[in-house]
C-alpha cells in the first residue's frame, strides 16, 4: 500500500490513494485487492512489526477510511483482502512491553519465547537464524541493566515471535480475524505461515555459520513448516466458515515441496496459497513445465485451486529477473548484464502463460506497466531491515516496493504531490511506463493485461480446471489446451516456431504473423474438432 498511491502528500501511499485508484483496478480487471498491513506499526519491517492488530496507522488513515474502501471497492466489484501478521507483533506491541517489564517466568512473558541462553547465559539458546541474517535471538537486559534471558525473532530483532501454544496468543488472534471479518473483509493473507508453530523443547536445526534462511531446501526443520502450525489454520477457518458470503484465506507459505505446500489448502485449512515455486522458476521450458505439474498432481488430492504469481513485495521484479542469463534451477547463479527488452518480452509472454493456467493468479502492483527492479536506489534511501542486518551486503526487496508511476513526466508522477519526495525515489526513465503513457497505446504492457484479464472472464475454454499438454516435441515450447477451444503456446527457444494449423491467435505478446518469435506467447482459438 505504501507504493500504491499517495492521498495527503506525505509521501507515503494511503488508504485513501487506494480509494482514489479503485478505478484503475475495475478497469484492469482485477477480482480482489490484497492490502499489506495497514496497521499502527513502528515500520522497522514495513509495517510487518505491528502494534495494535485492530486499528490502522495514521500516517495511513482510519478504520472509517477502511469502511470507505470496502464500500467503494465492492461497488466496483472488487473484494478486500487484508494482511495477517500472526507469527510476531512489534518490541512495541503492549504485549512485549509487559513482558519485559514482568521479568522471567511470568505469564507475560509466557506469550512470547523467552529462553536462558547457553554458555552461563551468554551465547543464544539455538542455532536458528533470521530470515533477515544473523541469529534469530536477541538479548534483553534487566531495569538495572544485567543481561538477561534471550527472545526469538524469526524476522528483525524489532519482530519478537509469538508462542502459539499460550491460550492468550490464541485467544488474541481469534479476536484479530473476527474483527475484520464483522468489518466486511473478503479474506484474509496469513503472512509467514510456515513460522508459526515450533517444535517443542526448541532444538538446534543444525545451521551452519552463516548459514542463510533457504526455508524451501529444509526438511524436518524445528522452526519452520513444522506439522503443529495446521491446528492454528483449522481454528481459523472454522471461524471463517461461521460467516455469510465467500471469505477466503490465502497463506504466504515458502515449503521445500510442492507436496508439502498443498498440506496448507486441506478441505479444513486455507483456501489458496502462494506459489513461489512458479515465481522463482527460471525462464526455461522444462523447469516451468516440471513446475506446473508437481503444483497440479500436489493439489489435485486435496481438492484445492492452483495459483499461480510471478512478482512480490518481496521478490526482484521478473522483468529484470527474466533480464539476465537462467539458471538451470531455483536458487542457481544469476550472470550478465540485464537486458530489460528481453526482460520485457519475457515477462509478456509469462503473463500470459500465467493468465491461461488453470486456478487463480496473483498480480504484484506495477507488473501491469512492465516495471523493472530499481537496483540502483541510493544506500541513504534503503530502509529495508536485511540491508543493515547483512551487514550492507545485501541490498533487500527496495528495488520492488519503489512507488508507481501514474501520470507526468517527471517524478513523482502523480504518485504524491508535484513537490513531494515519495518515500522511495523513482527513476526518471519511468516517464515511459506511466499508467497514462500507456493506456494511450494499445501495445503498452498495461493494455496486454487489460486485454488478457478480459479475456480470460469471457473465453468459456478458460472456465474450470480441464487442463492438457501438448505434445509438441520441442524442449523449449510449452503447449496446452484448456476446455475444447483454447490453447496457449509459448516459445521459450531461440528460433521462430511456425504457427500453421495451431488454431486462430487470440492474443499474443508480441507482434505474431505466421511464426511465434522466441520469448513471445499466443493464446489461440482451435477447432474443437482437432
Amino acid at each position: 500500500m505504501r507504493s500504491f498511491a499517495d492521498s495527503n502528500g506525505d509521501g507515503l501511499g494511503d488508504v485513501g490513494g487506494l480509494r482514489a485508484r479503485l478505478p484503475h483496478l475495475a478497469e484492469l480487471g482485477v477480482d480482489a485487492l490484497w492490502v499489506t498491513p495497514w496497521y499502527p506499526s513502528p515500520m522497522a519491517d514495513g509495517g510487518y512489526d505491528i502494534t495494535d492488530h485492530r486499528d490502522v496507522d495514521p500516517r495511513f488513515g482510519t478504520l472509517a477510511d477502511v469502511d470507505a474502501l470496502l464500500e467503494e471497492a465492492h461497488g466496483l466489484g472488487v473484494r478486500v483482502v487484508v494482511d495477517l501478521v500472526a507469527n510476531h507483533t512489534s518490541e512495541q506491541h503492549p504485549w512485549f512491553v509487559a513482558a519485559l517489564a514482568a521479568g522471567p517466568g511470568s505469564a507475560e512473558r509466557g506469550r512470547y519465547f523467552f529462553r536462558d541462553g547457553r554458555a552461563g547465559g551468554d551465547q543464544p539458546p539455538n542455532d536458528w537464524i533470521s530470515a533477515f541474517g544473523g541469529p534469530a535471538w536477541t538479548r534483553v537486559t534487566s531495569p538495572g541493566g544485567a543481561p538477561e534471558q534471550w527472545y526469538l525473532h524469526t524476522f528483525a530483532p524489532e519482530q519478537p515471535d509469538v508462542d502459539w501454544s499460550d491460550p492468550q496468543v490464541q485467544q488474541g488472534y481469534d479476536d484479530v480475524v473476527r474483527f475484520w471479518l464483522d468489518r466486511g473483509v473478503d479474506g484474509i493473507r496469513v503472512d509467514a505461515a510456515p513460522a508459526m508453530a515450533k517444535a517443542p523443547g526448541l532444538p538446534d536445526a543444525g545451521h551452519a555459520p552463516g548459514a542463510r534462511f533457504d526455508s524451501h531446501l529444509w526438511q524436518d526443520s524445528p522452526h519452520w513448516d513444522v506439522d503443529e502450525v495446521h491446528a492454528i489454520l483449522r481454528r481459523w477457518r472454522a471461524i471463517s466458515d461461521g460467516y455469510p458470503g465467500d471469505r477466503a484465506f490465502v497463506t504466504e507459505a515458502v515449503v521445500h515441496s510442492a507436496e508439502r505446500l498443498s498440506r496448507y489448502v486441506r478441505p479444513d485449512e486455507m483456501h489458496t496459497t502462494f506459489n513461489f515455486d512458479f515465481l522463482h522458476a527460471p525462464w526455461r521450458a522444462e523447469r516451468l513445465r516440471q513446475v506446473i505439474d508437481a503444483t497440479l498432481a500436489a493439489l489435485r488430492p486435496v481438492g484445492a485451486p492452483p495459483t499461480w504469481v510471478l512478482s512480490s513485495h518481496d521478490d526482484p521484479r521478473h522483468v529484470t529477473r527474466y533480464s539476465r542469463e537462467q539458471p538451470a534451477e531455483r536458487g542457481g547463479p544469476v550472470s550478465g548484464p540485464a537486458d530489460l527488452a528481453v526482460g520485457l518480452r519475457r515477462a509478456r509472454a509469462a503473463t500470459l502463460l500465467l493468465l491461461a493456467l488453470p486456478g487463480g493468479a496473483y498480480l504484484y502492483q506495477g507488473e501491469e506497466l512492465g516495471l523493472p527492479e530499481v537496483e540502483d536506489l541510493p544506500v541513504d534511501a534503503l530502509q529495508d531491515p536485511t540491508w543493515e542486518r547483512s551487514g550492507h551486503t545485501v541490498r533487500g526487496r527496495d528495488g520492488c516496493r519503489v512507488p508507481l508511476p501514474w501520470s507526468g513526466e517527471a517524478p513523482p508522477f502523480g504518485f504524491t504531490a508535484t513537490d513531494v519526495r515519495p518515500w522511495l525515489p523513482q527513476p526518471p526513465e519511468w516517464a515511459a511506463l506511466t499508467v497514462e503513457r500507456q493506456s494511450a497505446d494499445p501495445e503498452s504492457t498495461l493494455s496486454l493485461y487489460r486485454a488478457a484479464l478480459r479475456l480470460r472472464r469471457e473465453l468459456p475454454g478458460l472456465a474450470g480446471e480441464r487442463f492438457r499438454w501438448d505434445d509438441d516435441g520441442d524442449g523449449s515450447v510449452l503447449a496446452f489446451t484448456r476446455g475444447a477451444g483454447f490453447g496457449c503456446l509459448v516459445n521459450l527457444g531461440e528460433r521462430p516456431l511456425p504457427l500453421a494449423g495451431r488454431g486462430v491467435a487470440l492474443l499474443s505478446s508480441s507482434p505474431v504473423t505466421d511464426e511465434l518469435p522466441p520469448d513471445t506467447a499466443v493464446w489461440l482459438e482451435r477447432d474443437p474438432a482437432t
